[in-house]
């Protein structure tokens, strides 16, 4: 692990005062964004944890919606949000599957100069994350990826544990990293997904579709700007909905495919997993198609889109 980076890149107790960062934008603006697929329950406290800073160090607020069947979006909106809804940016391109599709095409939907972003699926949200995520993007030169990084208790049915969470991280994340990109392994959640960028990375590199973003823009942020351009914070404690393994089996299928392919690995083989489950006393296969795909950068998405309607420039 690169120690030295570790020291200089890490704030183990970020306590920025907002007032201070927004006199350090100096012009800039910031878009915090918020995916979200039917998050009805937790939405409006995380845009709530942010709507005080709307107007002075946040410019926009937006939460782009994944198709939810639930009320996400008029929890959203009554929150205090912006909400776009993810067939209506780009409308010409149908949608993908997956929690990356949603971040790249909010770049689409947003124009801050730093973009934040936060799950939506957060239980009991700190106002401090935003504030947190921005500061070394905002007072450190040559930083254009933060990652936020916390304790994740495993909230099972009945109780909830002090560790546990963050299972595909320990178990596939780290040791690819460890193994592919060593000086990533100073990188304590690389999956996480509270961290804000520039936009001039973000639209610059591609994003994969699924849940392979986080790891990919890790990946592409490191090789085009060494760890110097890397910085992390500590975001204390980060609660939300754990999975079953069989969905973080699948989730960790896409993470592989994304590293994999941003090292140069070809990983071979369809985009596919096979898990087995018990039934009537049996174990039975259960195949599922896994989506291993990236979209382009989106400034060449801008360029193709205005080329199909025939405008010269934005």
């Amino acid at each position: 692990m690169d120690t030295g980076w570790f020291a200089r890149a890490t704030w183990q107790e970020p306590d920025f005062d907002p007032v201070a960062l927004e006199r350090a934008k100096r012009g800039r603006t910031v878009s915090v964004v918020l995916p979200a697929l039917d998050e009805e329950e937790t939405v409006g406290d995380v845009v709530a944890s942010v709507r005080p800073l709307l107007g002075s160090l946040v410019d926009e607020l937006v939460v782009v919606d994944s198709g939810s069947t639930d009320a996400t979006i008029e929890v959203a909106a009554r929150a205090g949000a912006r909400v776009v809804r993810r067939e209506d940016v780009l409308p010409g391109l149908a949608p993908l599957p997956g929690k990356g599709e949603v971040l790249w095409r909010s770049l689409a939907a947003t124009s801050g100069d730093l973009v934040v972003y936060l799950d939506s699926d957060l239980v009991d949200p700190d106002p401090g994350f935003v504030p947190a995520l921005l500061g070394p993007l905002l007072l450190t030169e040559g930083v254009h990826l933060v990652k936020g990084f916390y304790r994740r208790p495993l909230r099972l049915e009945s109780a909830e544990e002090g560790t546990g969470g963050g299972r595909v991280t320990e178990l596939l994340a780290r040791p690819v990293l460890s193994a592919l990109r060593p000086a990533l392994s100073a990188v304590v959640q690389p999956l996480g997904g509270e961290y804000a960028a520039t936009r001039e990375f973000l639209e610059s590199v591609p994003f994969a579709a699924g849940y392979g973003v986080e790891i990919g823009l890790l990946l592409d942020a490191e090789a085009r700007y060494g760890m110097a351009g890397l910085a992390q914070v500590n975001l204390g404690v980060r609660k939300h909905r754990n999975r079953s393994l069989q969905q973080l089996g699948v989730m960790a299928r896409q993470i592989l495919g994304t590293a994999l392919a941003r090292c140069g690995v070809d990983a071979g083989g369809p985009g596919e997993l096979t898990q087995f489950v018990p039934e009537a006393g049996a174990w039975v296969p259960r195949v599922t198609d896994v989506l291993v795909a990236d979209r382009p950068p989106m400034r060449e998405a801008r360029s193709a889109d205005a080329r199909r309607a025939g405008v010269s420039g934005f």
